[in-house]
């Protein structure tokens, strides 16, 4: 039981789509060797003329990204999730509290050591005492650096709790507006690069 194969035609496509070269006659095909050369050739000629028209994929790619405008994408924000809002508030709040209160110490170290605290006392003293000055005033006692930055301390913990409160409050009133009326649209583009 033998199996006979018809000869292709001249120039028809192989299973692979590349096309053979045309038989020398009917029945006969070129050697292994010549076909090799013919395709190498064929390709190299391809290549070529690739290169000198420009339509590598590089180029093409570069062509339409530059003739193309950015994309754009309409987006809702519809919900925010309070949980996150409110860890993340907590953390600026903490943030801010811990700015308030170096600078608070640097400034009242600065004063103090501008002598501003001595000057408040000698001139609360002229007016007082007159020209005496036998004045017990001492400005530190009222305005010392512990009792500053015992106030600055209770005044940056009360804003770490009202700020991270009044945000997460601002996330849920926000998503009960949203779900009235949409939620903000946001127009995102590409970069232009």
């Amino acid at each position: 039981m033998s199996e006979r194969i018809a000869p292709r035609a001249a120039g028809s496509k192989s299973s692979t789509g590349a096309s053979t070269a045309p038989a020398t006659d009917a029945g006969a095909r070129a050697p292994l060797s010549e076909r090799i050369l013919s395709a190498l050739s064929s390709a190299a000629t391809e290549h070529r003329a690739n290169a000198v028209a420009g339509t590598s994929k590089q180029d093409r790619r570069t062509a339409g990204a530059a003739n193309k405008a950015p994309r754009r994408a309409r987006l809702r924000l519809t919900r925010i999730d309070p949980w996150s809002v409110m860890k993340t508030s907590f953390l600026l709040s903490v943030a801010f509290g811990v700015v308030t209160f170096v600078a608070v110490f640097m400034v009242w170290s600065v004063l103090g050591a501008a002598g501003v605290w001595e000057s408040i006392n000698a001139t609360v003293a002229s007016v007082v005492e007159g020209d005496s000055n036998s004045s017990d005033f001492d400005v530190t006692n009222y305005l010392g650096m512990g009792r500053v930055l015992g106030f600055t301390l209770l005044v940056s913990i009360i804003d770490v709790i009202l700020l991270t409160a009044i945000a997460t409050l601002t996330a849920f009133l926000y998503n009960m507006a949203a779900a009235l009326l949409g939620g903000i649209e946001v127009t995102l583009a590409e970069d232009e690069r």
